[in-house]
């Protein structure tokens, strides 16, 4: 029996070796072709060298070797190649030779004391539970197999491997790869995630642990993962994202100038009139923000009087014969002027006739006196 171990050991190691020689070959001739400068850190990598690719890969990525000559290159993969096993740890995921781990094995079982009986058609063969197990990964069972080892606990649904369940079954809940029909300190079951999660505080209707809240319970605000009553000076609440936002106020930017002095639409025609100036809104406040100031403001003007040229003081598309009630207006203003002209003239005549008048009279008088004399 051990012989025959030995020989398939010896076997297996032939063919890892004459597989990466020809995977290695295809990845030169693949570089040739392409081109590819080994200069810089490629996708996935984290840390990286020059002369052998990555180093370590990011979170969840499987790290490779490929062999190039007497060097190996790392490369950073979402899932192994074909021929390769993945196997995962706290520090690192490897990608492992399907038939370098079967060796590796199988050499294990002529040291390991702790067997169980494997059927195998009607021969009983002695292997180690982890060799079982991993065996049962690279060969599923056959038609020819018996009985067969399980990967996957009895409480799992799924699992990565038989040491760390991926879903558990109805009635246990998945807390770091391990199915438990109660949580430990700090954590709760969760009936939709099948998960264990961490305990909320009392005003948080969810959290991502139990510090930080990602939704607040009615009457609460959510702000940097904490729930507040009432928000804190210079925020307000949203009672639509239920979070407390930051209170702006309004921003306005610089006046216009004035504009023309009109009344009425016109600017002709009339003494006294309106100019306007605006300014813009540069920032909308949020309800609590300081409201924003006038945007628009009207100051009292004065044109001299004069008439408007033809069609000038009119509206647009209004026709001359047409008049409001404000051209009505001005225009009694304008006969009444006329009629203070008329009656200043007729004072002015009247006083000139009788300063005539007076110097006739002292005239005559002037020379009776002297004819009385002579």
């Amino acid at each position: 029996m051990q012989l025959q171990l030995i020989s398939i050991v010896l076997i297996l190691h032939c063919m890892e070796y004459t597989n990466c020689q020809h995977h290695a070959s295809r990845q030169r001739l693949h570089k040739q072709g392409s081109g590819v400068s080994s200069q810089g850190c490629q996708g996935g990598c984290q840390t990286c060298s020059v002369y052998n690719g990555c180093l370590t890969c990011k979170p969840k990525l499987f790290i490779h070797l490929e062999r190039d000559g007497m060097r190996q290159i790392g490369v950073c993969l979402a899932s192994c190649p074909n021929g390769f096993y993945g196997t995962r740890s706290p520090d690192r995921n490897d990608c492992i030779s399907k038939t370098h781990a079967l060796s590796q094995h199988l050499l294990e079982i002529f040291t390991l004391q702790s067997t169980l009986s494997l059927s195998y058609g009607n021969k009983d063969t002695d292997v180690d539970v982890s060799t079982a197990a991993f065996l049962s990964r690279l060969m599923p069972c056959g038609n020819k197999c018996a009985s067969c080892f399980s990967e996957c606990g009895s409480e799992c649904d799924s699992c990565f491997n038989r040491n760390f369940c991926l879903r558990c079954r109805s009635g246990s809940y998945l807390h770091k790869g391990k199915c438990m029909e109660s949580c430990p300190d700090g954590l709760v079951p969760s009936d939709i995630k099948k998960e264990c999660v961490p305990a909320c505080p009392a005003d948080c209707d969810s959290c991502q642990n139990s510090d930080t809240c990602t939704c607040c319970v009615t009457g609460h605000y959510l702000l940097h993962g904490q729930c507040h009553h009432t928000c804190p000076e210079e925020f307000e609440p949203n009672d639509q994202t239920m979070e407390c936002i930051p209170t702006v106020h309004c921003e306005v930017g610089d006046w216009s100038e004035w504009g023309p002095c009109s009344r009425s639409g016109k600017t002709c025609g009339f003494k006294w009139g309106e100019e306007t100036r605006t300014r813009k809104v540069l920032q909308n406040p949020t309800p609590k923000g300081t409201p924003c100031p006038l945007v628009s403001e009207k100051r009292e003007c004065f044109v001299k009087r004069r008439r408007c040229k033809p069609g000038k003081g009119q509206r647009r598309g209004e026709k001359k014969k047409h008049f409001n009630v404000q051209d009505k207006e001005n225009a009694e203003v304008r006969r009444e002027r006329k009629r203070e002209r008329e009656r200043e003239k007729e004072s002015s005549d009247r006083e000139d006739s009788e300063k005539r008048n007076k110097t006739e009279h002292r005239h005559r008088r002037d020379q009776s006196r002297d004819t009385g004399t002579v």
